[in-house]
């Protein structure tokens, strides 16, 4: 076992993304990400690496579609208002069929907001931006987890030629945690499509993401989604926890999962059985194991950072087979483990008897 060393989660991120192979990073300083910023200006220059701090968050996300023409693994970070400024870049990406890994540490919204911690990009980074197409979406819980769904995001990215974004908040960027740095293989993968020049031994590759034939864009937005249907099948990650025989489940994500599990343990401990299901990946979303869960509990909870983006999702994976309840703090406040507790007593109560 690897010896463990104590990091700030941004921090891990960066240095799990340069395990990864990265060795561009376009970006631009904003709270509560910097650090991640800061830490690649200081190690990508002795690793022969590029870092380049952008004019902006739009020239920023323009550099990764240049580099990821290449072939090569590349990322950005920011925070709520930037991954807005990025949003038309990352379409662009997903028109021209590129693998990026963006990070997104979440600050409170609309606007400016607030610098405390929200979940509250859910839709933005689940939904994306203009045009069909969907992004890999991976929430982590704890800094080791950022450290691997890093490392996993760049495989998944090159691996379906889609963007992965990490999907944190402020809680996790700045909170410290001991993690182990050992990666185990890295993936890489073949990329044939890539710029990289002919030599005059093949046909030119052309990254593009412009079509003015209603019929070929057709059939580009056909095959990307067959490459999406496939990451839906195979790359849903969740956790479960105490669901054997709960009649109440809580589904929850990120740092309110934690508040979340601990809710659980003391609503058992009352002799209410609550379990939870943690979605990793957002996107794709657990839907199966929700569904399942649906023919079992009396009710759920969906219990977020934001005034209730992800219930929705809750309702469409259970098919409304039974109640959905909601806990929710907003503007920077983490739901308590005392609100959530309550919101399970809540539910126990109107769920009705178990099917």
């Amino acid at each position: 076992m690897s010896e463990k060393v104590l990091m700030k989660g941004n921090e891990a991120i960066a240095e799990a993304a340069l395990m990864a192979g990265c060795r561009h990073y376009f970006g631009y300083p904003i709270t509560p990400q910097t650090e991640l910023t800061a830490y690649m200006a200081k190690r990508l220059p002795k690793m022969d690496g590029v870092f380049l701090q952008a004019e902006s968050e739009l020239a920023a996300i323009n550099m990764v579609i240049g580099v990821s023409s290449c072939g090569k693994r590349v990322m950005t970070s920011s925070s709520s208002p930037g991954i807005s400024l990025k949003s038309e870049g990352l379409s662009y990406l997903a028109g021209c069929c590129l693998p990026a890994f963006v990070v997104n540490v979440q600050r409170g919204g609309p606007g400016l907001g607030g610098i405390q911690p929200s979940q509250s990009d859910y839709w933005q980074a689940t939904r994306g931006a203009h045009g069909d197409y969907r992004t890999i979406v991976l929430a982590p819980d704890s800094v080791q987890e950022m450290v691997s769904l890093t490392i996993k995001g760049f495989e998944l990215a090159d691996k379906y030629r889609m963007t992965a974004m990490l999907l944190a908040d402020g809680t996790l960027g700045q909170m410290m945690e001991p993690v182990s740095l050992d990666a185990g293989e890295i993936k890489t993968f073949d990329k044939p499509w890539a710029t990289t020049g002919t030599k005059m031994a093949r046909p030119h590759n052309i990254i593009n993401s412009l079509s003015l034939i209603p019929e070929e864009l057709e059939q580009w937005n056909l095959e990307r989604f067959a490459r999406y249907d496939e990451a839906e099948a195979n790359e849903v990650m969740y956790e479960e926890y105490r669901m054997e025989d709960a009649d109440v489940c809580v589904v929850s994500f990120g740092i309110t999962a934690r508040v979340s599990k601990n809710a659980v343990d003391e609503a058992r401990a009352n002799g209410i059985k609550a379990g939870m299901i943690r979605p990793i990946t957002l996107w794709p979303f657990p839907k199966k194991p929700l569904l399942a869960a649906a023919d079992k509990v009396k009710a759920f909870i969906s219990v977020e950072m934001s005034m209730g983006q992800m219930i929705e999702d809750v309702e469409l994976a259970t098919r409304c087979k039974k109640p959905v309840l909601l806990c929710s703090r907003t503007g920077g406040v983490i739901p308590s483990v005392k609100e959530v507790l309550e919101k399970i007593n809540e539910a126990e109560k109107i769920g009705g008897d178990r099917a």
